[in-house]
């Protein structure tokens, strides 16, 4: 007799049976399923069963709704987000990662290699060996992960222990950020206890860099009004417009008033891999905290990021985890052992928020096992190159205008017909003709403001995505512009040939 109703064998099977859905769907190949979704929300908006439909039910379900009607964002032409399908040795490594090193602080091979991943991400991004940390689950708890440690660091400069003793110590906290931060680093604030009105916002010029005047003198008045400057926050790669931000000029404004630099390289860290830009990047070994998501440009699974502190004393200070009995391990040792259970993995539970979980840097030694740092960098300098293509076909057509220059692998553009002038009509023209591009298919770009204006954005993370499809994404938006009768066909044929 079976001692659980839920399956607990035949998982080759179970995954035989979605195997040729699965691959059926990363050909992405017929019209996008959106126009199918009344049909499988009514499908499967059901009541909680009280008798359980069994493992045949749930694999028909996967097989013949959610994985047939799943979000295409690895197709080649989708460039809308900060956000790609995994390639398959990645998400290969993550389902058996989910069923042999389910518990992330164990010794299992699992946990050795997810310690090793992250010191290969470390070298990657050009940290120093002597910087610490851990996976998160994505760029918000990596972000949030750096300005606890800056907080940890504030509170110790005045002699307590913010983890510890709580805020009432912390006199009006302040975080700096450009204009252009994530909107993570402002729940980050709530989160931590300094609150989201904590975050003083610095100014932008048109090219998207902080005004670095406004940010010394903002903090020199904080300073003098009594406050405590926690932390100043550098993009390296905004997700509007990819623009890095001054790295080692902010850093030296904010050392030189013992203020935490944390630099949110969620998106943009993996940019320092393409030559022609590492150097806005400035000297990385110098600031205190840096995030990263290898779930975005390294295109491992959804639900991977990466927190590095210099300090990972101040780290396990702000993360501390109280002791528990009935878990309490034996020291990290490297012999064999009569069992698994009788000895803690390597890596520190003191250096993430989470406890129970995955060994997820599994998947990043898998992408860099499999492509290496070489590979990496080829992919990071071919999406830059698909931002600059974009660029370069915006700049000889007279109907389209570049709004931002690229500087990663992001271009912000918009059709701009001669004839017409006003900024609301011209906002308003530019998202239609973005909503009809997404629903030919071909290309799917997203949209931003730049400078307060409407713009259609490709972002190009994806591995799948090759300068073919950039040109796409081009013509595609000249061709519904022409559809819509907002360029004629003289302009269409005005571009110089390819």
């Amino acid at each position: 007799m079976r001692p659980d109703i839920a399956a607990t064998d035949a998982l080759a099977d179970s995954l035989a049976r979605l195997l040729p859905a699965l691959e059926s769907f990363t050909r992405f190949e017929g019209a996008d399923p959106a126009a199918r979704r009344t049909l499988w929300r009514a499908a499967l908006d059901e009541p909680l069963p009280e008798a359980g439909a069994g493992r045949e039910a749930v694999l028909e379900t996967l097989r013949s709704y959610v994985i047939a009607n799943g979000l295409r964002i690895g197709a080649p032409g989708f460039s809308g987000w900060v956000t790609t399908m995994p390639t398959t040795v990645p998400a290969v490594a993550q389902l058996a990662g989910a069923i042999t090193a389910a518990q992330r602080w164990w010794a299992t091979p699992g946990n050795f290699l997810e310690v090793l991943a992250l010191r290969w991400l470390q070298r990657l991004v050009g940290l120093p060996d002597h910087f610490e940390g851990g996976f998160t689950s994505g760029g918000a708890t990596a972000n949030l992960v750096g300005l606890a440690a800056a907080r940890q660091h504030a509170g110790e400069r005045r002699g307590f222990d913010p983890s510890l003793d709580g805020l009432q110590r912390l006199v009006e906290p302040r975080v700096y950020a450009s204009t252009e931060v994530h909107h993570v680093v402002h729940r980050a604030c709530g989160v931590l206890g300094l609150g989201r009105r904590a975050l003083r916002m610095i100014p932008v010029d048109s090219s998207r860099t902080p005004d670095l005047d406004a940010l010394e003198r903002i903090l020199d008045e904080d300073l003098a009004a009594g406050r405590t400057p926690v932390a100043v926050v550098a993009s390296a790669g905004d997700v509007n417009t990819g623009a890095v931000e001054p790295i080692d000029a902010m850093r030296e404004i904010a050392h030189a008033r013992d203020v935490w630099l944390h630099v949110d390289g969620a998106y943009g860290g993996f940019g320092v891999l393409d030559p022609r830009v590492a150097p806005l990047y400035g000297d990385l070994s110098k600031i205190d905290s840096f995030a990263v998501d290898p779930h975005k440009w390294m295109a491992v699974p959804v639900g991977c990021g990466a927190g590095f502190v210099r300090d990972g004393g101040v780290l396990a200070r702000a993360l501390t985890l109280e002791p528990a009995a009935y878990v309490e391990m034996a020291p990290t040792g490297t012999g064999d052992l009569g069992s698994p259970f009788d000895e803690r993995g390597e890596g520190n539970p003191d250096f993430s928020v989470d406890h129970s979980a995955p060994a997820r840097g599994l998947t990043v030694w898998a992408a860099l096992k499999e492509i290496g740092a070489s590979g990496m960098r080829a992919r990071v300098v071919r999406h830059n190159d698909c931002a600059r293509r974009v660029a370069a076909r915006v700049r000889e057509h007279p109907a389209l205008e570049l709004l931002a220059e690229p500087i990663l692998s992001i271009c912000c553009f918009r059709v701009r017909p001669e004839d017409v002038s006003d900024e609301d009509t011209l906002d308003a023209l530019n998202e239609r003709i973005l909503l009809r591009v997404r629903a030919r298919g071909r290309a799917i770009p997203s949209h931003t403001r730049v400078n307060g204006r409407f713009a259609i954005r490709p972002c190009f993370i994806n591995p799948r995505t090759t300068l073919a499809d950039a040109d796409a994404t081009v013509d595609e938006v000249l061709a519904v512009a022409g559809e819509l009768g907002a360029i004629g066909e003289r302009a269409l044929r005005s571009e110089s040939p390819r």
